[in-house]
């Protein structure tokens, strides 16, 4: 008896001490849990471990909250070759404007606040669009906090589209049209998506390639270049099928702006065949087929082209009132509808848009989104 009792007690410590492991342990991941939903993920985005996440797509964003007047972010251009990319900042609701990222390793960023308030709100957005690569945010100095903004049942909008949606050549602050590489005026935080998405207070996606278009792109016809429907699936919004997007954003709308670049001449030396509209009224039937497989409740409206007038605009309302025909018997879904904007002369890099084309085209949707968006 003697020699059992030291033996009963050494198990009874090794037990404290597994059950101190444990316990241990569970507080340690619900620590972590706990860290990693102070963050707010949006877009096309890749969460990583310790909070890091990659921005993938146009205006993808991460958002934290912290206390204190300063802090630090770290961010680093993630591509297969090294170049420079954007982010655009936004503290305590105030637009900042665009960060410049240099290529290279991860670089550290401070941010100033200016307001008084104990806590703030700071919103990390890419500005430049998947086919630049990603953004990596790679952590923050800020003693990050437990969200006090009120979360709220908002309605979600995905729009996709081109360069146009994308928000290319948009922005000229400091690099002038003309200069610098060709994504240096990208700001997906000021295209016409995201400035309505905020005005209706809805949260939004960008699935949207510059050049790319329903069935042959700006200047190829889907002979070297992947097309929209083949990319859409794919969460980089390219030909890499090994890393699919998950869909977990179902949108309560569905906006598709793309025909621009199928209705193009392309660069004007490589050769161009006339435009085929059986081809696109056939790729858009198939392609909103795909949208439905993957958001059956949502309902779907058809864009125009801001940067498309005259017979070619006639050609694309045509085409696009056939597709939304093909789905006049489906009792599955909500009607397809239309909208047709006004023309424009976009004052924008390269013809597109710059941020007060957005605002206008923005302005345009408004009501017609609204509308869609809360009727019963």
């Amino acid at each position: 008896m003697l020699n059992k009792f030291p033996k009963f007690m050494f198990l009874n410590k090794l037990r404290f001490a597994l059950v101190l492991l444990l316990l241990v342990i569970n507080v340690s991941a619900q620590q972590k849990q706990e860290s990693s939903s102070y963050y707010t993920l949006s877009g096309r985005v890749a969460p990583l471990e310790n909070n890091q996440v990659l921005l993938i797509g146009s205006a993808a964003s991460v958002a934290f909250e912290f206390t204190g007047s300063t802090c630090a972010i770290s961010l680093q251009s993630v591509d297969g070759f090294e170049h420079h990319n954007y982010v655009s900042l936004v503290v305590d609701g105030e637009y900042l404007g665009r960060l410049r990222i240099e290529k290279g390793s991860a670089q550290s960023f401070p941010i100033q606040v200016t307001s008084a308030k104990e806590t703030h709100r700071l919103e990390v957005y890419k500005a430049t669009e998947a086919a630049n690569g990603s953004v990596l945010f790679a952590g923050t100095t800020a003693q990050v906090i437990p969200s006090k903004t009120k979360i709220k049942n908002k309605k979600k909008i995905e729009f996709i589209g081109d360069s146009i949606t994308c928000g290319m050549g948009n922005d000229s602050n400091p690099i002038p049209c003309g200069s610098g590489e060709w994504y240096d005026q990208h700001n997906g935080y000021l295209a016409y998506g995201p400035v309505l998405s905020r005005r209706l207070d809805a949260d939004y996606l960008l699935s949207s390639v510059s050049g790319i278009g329903m069935y042959r792109n700006w200047n190829d016809e889907h002979l070297e270049e992947a097309i929209m429907p083949d990319v859409y699936e794919n969460l980089y919004l390219n030909k890499d099928q090994s890393k699919p997007y998950d869909f977990a954003f179902q949108p309560d709308l569905v906006s598709i702006c793309l025909g621009t670049n199928d209705l193009s001449d392309g660069d004007g030396k490589k050769p161009r065949l006339p435009f085929n509209e059986e081809k696109y009224v056939a790729n858009y039937i198939d392609f909103i087929k795909t949208v439905y497989k993957h958001s059956p409740n949502t309902r779907i409206v058809l864009l125009t082209s801001p940067m498309v007038s005259g017979d070619r605009n006639v050609t694309l309302v045509k085409c696009l009132k056939k597709v939304i025909q093909a789905f006049e018997t489906d009792k599955a879904h909500k009607p397809i509808t239309l909208f047709e904007f006004q023309p424009m002369s976009p004052k924008g890099c390269g013809y597109h848009p710059d941020t007060n084309d957005d605002k206008v085209m923005a302005d345009q949707l408004l009501p017609f989104f609204k509308k869609l968006l809360y009727e019963k």
